[in-house]
């Protein structure tokens, strides 16, 4: 009997602890469930919002370029804008373009760009010459055409030389091109002939603007003030414009502009002069010669010595080529051998004083090319290297006050350069005032 009691309260014991370890167990596992328990109260709670990375917006890659070129030969703006616009649209443009600049006008050589963006046609500039250029733009469908100046960046720099040769040798020996020699040549072509005036020592100094663009040297603008000492003689120019005065003028306020150039090219050397008799080398024959032969490479440039109006345009066995202008005060000449014509002259053109009017060559009856050059006045032959020209207009007496003090300004300017490109005569400066040598 106790025996039995005693089992029973064993079994009592082993039951108990048997039941307390399956409590434990299950405390446990609700413990570390991944989901806790919610009371009623949390359960009203709205449940917080998943946070997701936002994607990447798609990014729009805008590729923009510029195309650099010339016109070249035979170009016209269909060949160069065909590939952004049809045929309609291309006539369009040059619609519009005809009062601005007309796009039949386009020069082999001329510069232009052409922006586009995406492979779409933005804009396009053409150089229409050293000054203005045609702007084309287009902006949702329409085209926008304007022509504006060119932005230059603009410096006015001293440039001076003692001729050893000529100037273009000297010019190009200071590292400048020779278009500045041409436009001092242009400057004072009415008073100083460059072939058979300038003397070895003679000199020259000069205000110029150098344009600028993109950083990179464009050329010259103007002259704004020179002098060129020929055979000890010092000519003077000074550009000046105000109302109706503009062009250079000397210290004087008297115009370089002349009835007459001095030469109508740079030429090489005068082959045969004016005489009323020479031995022909083609006819050998003897017979007057009543004209200024300048011989010339091939193709150099002729212009007409004053302003006129062309009333012979020809071509014959004997002169080639040949153009014969009507002058004021009853003076013709005549340009004959050349080996083409300018473009566009014909009978009834006028053409003013400078202006290109053929090329030198040897149609006709010659030995090799030159420019056969004939001067009449009253319909009688002269010298044309006696032609005594009368200058234009003088600086008028409204601006007079103006351009003096302009070109005291100017001379003060010049001496300083020629001081310090050591260009003064010894007596006119010191050791210390020529600090530059050429």
């Amino acid at each position: 009997m106790a025996t039995s009691r005693r089992q029973r309260k064993q079994n009592t014991t082993l039951l108990l602890v048997l039941a307390s370890a399956v409590l434990v167990v299950f405390i446990l596992s609700k413990l570390t469930s991944p989901s806790a328990p919610t009371t009623a109260t949390d359960s009203t709670l709205p449940a917080p919002a998943a946070f997701h990375e936002p994607a990447p917006e798609h990014v729009i890659q805008i590729q923009r370029e510029t195309i650099c070129q010339s016109v070249q030969p035979g170009d016209t703006i269909t060949a160069i804008l065909g590939h952004y616009f049809s045929p309609q649209e291309i006539l369009v443009i040059a619609r519009q373009s005809e009062n601005v600049f007309p796009l039949s006008q386009l020069c082999a050589g001329h510069p232009y760009q052409i922006e586009v963006e995406n492979e779409s046609f933005v804009s396009f500039y053409y150089d229409i010459n050293r000054d203005d250029q045609l702007i084309i733009r287009q902006e949702d469908g329409e085209f926008f055409i304007e022509r504006q100046p060119i932005p230059y960046v603009v410096d006015v720099e001293q440039v001076g030389g003692v001729i050893n040769s000529s100037l273009f040798g000297t010019v190009a020996q200071l590292g400048e091109s020779s278009e500045l020699a041409a436009e001092l040549m242009n400057i004072f072509a009415w008073d100083i002939d460059f072939i058979r005036d300038i003397r070895e020592g003679d000199y020259f100094t000069a205000l110029v603007e150098k344009r600028y663009r993109d950083g990179n040297l464009a050329g010259y603008g103007d002259i704004l003030a020179a002098e060129f000492n020929n055979q000890g003689q010092s000519f003077y120019a000074f550009h000046y414009t105000h109302g109706t005065d503009s062009g250079y003028y000397n210290q004087d306020g008297k115009s370089l502009r002349k009835a007459f150039l001095k030469a109508p090219l740079s030429y090489t050397r005068i082959s045969s002069g004016y005489t009323k008799r020479r031995f022909h080398p083609v006819l050998n024959r003897w017979k007057p010669h009543l004209a200024i032969d300048y011989a010339a490479p091939t193709g150099t440039p002729i212009k007409a010595v004053a302003d006129g109006t062309i009333t012979q345009k020809s071509y014959d066995r004997n002169n080639g080529n040949k153009i014969r202008l009507r002058h004021p005060n009853d003076y013709e000449t005549t340009y004959i051998h050349m080996v083409r014509f300018a473009r566009g002259m014909k009978k009834g053109k006028r053409v003013k004083q400078g202006e290109v009017i053929g090329y030198v060559g040897s149609t006709g009856i010659a030995t090799g090319p030159h420019l056969d050059f004939r001067v009449f006045h009253h319909g009688r032959p002269i010298n044309p290297l006696k032609i005594k020209s009368e200058p234009a207009k003088p600086i008028s007496k409204a601006n007079r006050a103006e351009f003096d003090q302009l070109t005291v300004e100017l001379m003060q300017q010049l001496t300083q350069a020629k001081q310090q490109l050591a260009l003064l005569p010894d007596e006119e400066t010191t050791g210390d005032e020529a600090k530059t040598t050429l």
